[in-house]
């Protein structure tokens, strides 16, 4: 190829790239981050029936315990909440479950899943198991999913419900009446 065609294919190509970065939207940033995420991250086994929204956030929710990202963990809480709240909550889940968010999690979704779920982590390296609850909430004009994070306390944050099974799959994911 002469000089001046592989800088005018160069140049093609150069526009072409600005063209669609210019054209991506913050969805595209947020599935580039996910993919990541998602391919750093041991894989989490799944007992019930998420969602697409209750087993994406609760994804996330375990790599930033894993991770130890209390500022990351506390922007996926609801809103709505105390921030000083959420963001003790969250430095609370990291310090009680980041050794077994590292490992391998079995999360439990109970009952259906369109308009809040029911979520238990088993971490089964360090043998804790943590509950979570997880319900869909406008952020910034569309509905996305969050987490419900109100444990300041760290004996709250660290008990376990009695209702909760000590194994994945013994209630068959359904919640007690």
């Amino acid at each position: 190829m002469r000089p001046a065609a592989a800088l005018r294919a160069a140049l093609v190509c150069a526009l072409a790239l600005g063209a669609l970065t210019g054209c991506s939207t913050e969805y595209d940033a947020e599935d580039v981050q996910y993919a990541g995420d998602y391919s750093s991250h041991p894989p989490l086994a799944v007992v019930g029936y998420p969602s697409t929204g209750t087993l994406g956030i609760t994804q996330q929710v375990v790599w930033r315990i894993a991770d130890g990202k209390a500022d990351e963990l506390a922007s996926l809480a609801d809103p709505d909440q105390d921030k000083a709240t959420t963001k003790k909550t969250a430095e609370n889940w990291i310090a009680a479950f980041r050794k077994g968010a590292g490992g391998k999690v079995t999360a439990e979704f109970y009952d259906e899943g369109s308009y809040r779920q029911t979520v238990v982590l088993y971490l089964h390296n360090t043998g804790q198991i943590k509950e979570i609850y997880v319900r869909p909430v406008s952020v910034e004009h569309r509905d996305v999913w969050r987490v419900s994070m109100a444990e300041p306390d760290p004996a709250e944050a660290t008990a376990v419900a009695p209702w909760v099974p000590k194994k994945p799959g013994e209630l068959g994911s359904t919640m007690l009446p």
